[in-house]
């Protein structure tokens, strides 16, 4: 229990880098859906997923081999973080020159404008150099740093949306020939959320720079084939998870009718966004269950200890669905504000299950990183990523965006039964299955008749939520008091 006090307060600190930065930019979902409305909200949205995909692309694994090779014995660390800073480094700058010499060409295969792409190659660049600064206040326990730079990094970057969107028309308005009215966009004002996101991945980019002249520009080539070899599984893994994850805003944008391709994506995306508390609880979760999956992988009960927190977890993420799900009424209101989005509110309880078995998944994956297996994870995230593809293509022209959702969940569910399955082979651990599966199956039920049968009754559906907590607590009260009194 001590194990699992610790690693709660490590989920903590890094969930607050998480957590808290992606929070501040929830509020930037109703302003975008009020003033870019259906059309420009669904570029917006495909945009992003191109970026999700390039980030994956630019760190190429190295993220998760740095930590893997910081704790090898035989290794120094300054050469494992030196390599890894110039390998990232040398990469990043051969893209930005490449890409940016074929801009037009580029925006023209996309659909974009050039100055858009423009933008977003910038963003991946500097994005791209900051992975291994960020990875290194992870790894040399600076979790305070690291969440004041993430915080701060959204922080500005909200600013800028706000100044560009509620203050600048104000000041364009009241002198035509000011320089404020020559920046301020009539048309076309998604162009603002890139511009905010580039000056905000600039500034923090020169607040990490210092960590550059700390850990310096070294190059091994021993090591990096080691990292790369390491890593590469890790790339196919992360292309196909930014499939599963992204793929269907893009093939959205693509597959429809062009006179309707954005404003289908537009709607959504948007109520895809109410999923977010089921993503943010998991992506937390993740970043503080990594680091401890390596450092505990050779303690003695090591096993049990990872069956305990994958069923704690899958207790949380059932309370977060049912949550969501009978309060969507409010949460509507709060982050959709425009009721023409509301059509797709139908995808949400979809969304909310698919990312919950996200999460399990990465809790099972426990058993292909610490025994060095990790082109099991690339095996099943393209396995995934198969589903995705297949079903949005067969599924996107008959009923649009439900069939993404559709699709994503099943990759998930799909992702989740593989791992476990494999992982009985190869390092087995004692999940208690018919618990985990009870909670589970109980938080769908309840939601299913919250959502379809109660038609989102508030009082019905907050009976269903204190039947729920009641079920967990009589069953979980003891080891619940143990934890608590440690």
């Amino acid at each position: 229990m001590a194990i699992l006090k610790k690693l709660f307060k490590q989920t903590f600190i890094y969930g607050l880098a998480t957590v808290l930065p992606r929070a501040l930019a929830i509020f930037l979902v109703p302003l975008y859906v009020l003033v870019l409305g259906k059309e420009q909200y669904g570029i917006y949205a495909s945009y992003m997923a191109f970026l999700i995909l390039g980030n994956v692309l630019l760190s190429y694994g190295m993220e998760t081999a740095f930590f893997r090779f910081i704790n090898k014995d035989d290794f120094q660390k300054e050469k494992v973080q030196s390599t890894a800073l110039f390998s990232l480094t040398v990469t990043t700058l051969v893209f930005l020159t490449i890409t940016l010499f074929l801009k037009t060409e580029i925006a023209t295969f996309l659909n974009f404008k050039v100055e858009y792409i423009t933008y977003g190659l910038f963003i991946l660049g500097l994005d791209a150099l900051m992975v291994i600064p960020f990875v290194w206040l992870r790894a040399n326990e600076k979790p305070t740093r690291y969440a004041i730079i993430k915080i701060f990094n959204v922080c500005i970057n909200l600013g800028f949306n706000l100044f560009f969107f509620l203050v600048l028309p104000f000041w364009a308005k009241d002198d035509v020939n000011s320089f404020w009215n020559s920046i301020n966009l009539d048309e076309g004002k998604v162009a603002y959320v890139f511009i905010s996101n580039l000056i905000a991945s600039g500034i923090t980019f020169l607040i990490l720079m210092p960590l550059y002249f700390k850990m310096k520009l070294l190059f091994d080539l021993v090591i990096w084939k080691k990292m790369m070899k390491y890593a590469l599984p890790v790339l196919i893994a992360g292309i196909a998870f930014s499939i599963n994850e992204a793929f269907d805003k893009i093939l959205l944008r693509y597959l429809l009718p062009s006179d309707i391709a954005d404003a289908e994506l537009g709607m959504y995306a948007a109520c895809y966004k109410l999923g977010v508390f089921m993503t943010l609880f998991a992506t937390a979760f993740r970043l503080g269950i990594e680091p401890f999956f390596f450092n505990h992988s050779n303690s003695e009960n090591a096993k049990e200890t990872y069956a305990t927190i994958t069923k704690y977890y899958t207790i949380l993420g059932s309370f977060i669905l049912l949550f969501v799900v009978v309060y969507l009424d409010f949460f509507k209101l709060v982050l959709i504000p425009d009721s023409s989005f509301w059509e797709a509110l139908v995808i949400v309880p979809i969304i909310l299950l698919a990312n919950l078995c996200l999460g399990i998944y990465h809790n099972l994956s426990v058993w292909y990183k610490v025994t060095d297996r990790t082109k099991f994870g690339a095996y099943i995230s393209v396995f995934g990523a198969i589903i995705t593809l297949t079903l949005n293509f067969l599924l996107i022209p008959i009923i649009s965006y439900k069939g993404s959702a559709t699709a994503t969940l099943a990759a998930y569910g799909s992702m989740m039964l593989v791992s476990y399955f494999l992982g009985r082979k190869y390092y087995k651990v004692p999940y208690d299955l018919k618990k985990i599966g009870f909670y589970l199956l109980l938080s769908i039920v309840f939601s299913v008749f919250s959502f379809y049968v109660f038609q989102g009754s508030i009082w019905k559906g907050t009976m269903l939520l204190t039947v729920f907590l009641g079920i967990i607590f009589v069953s979980e009260k003891k080891e619940l008091q143990q934890l608590i009194k440690r």
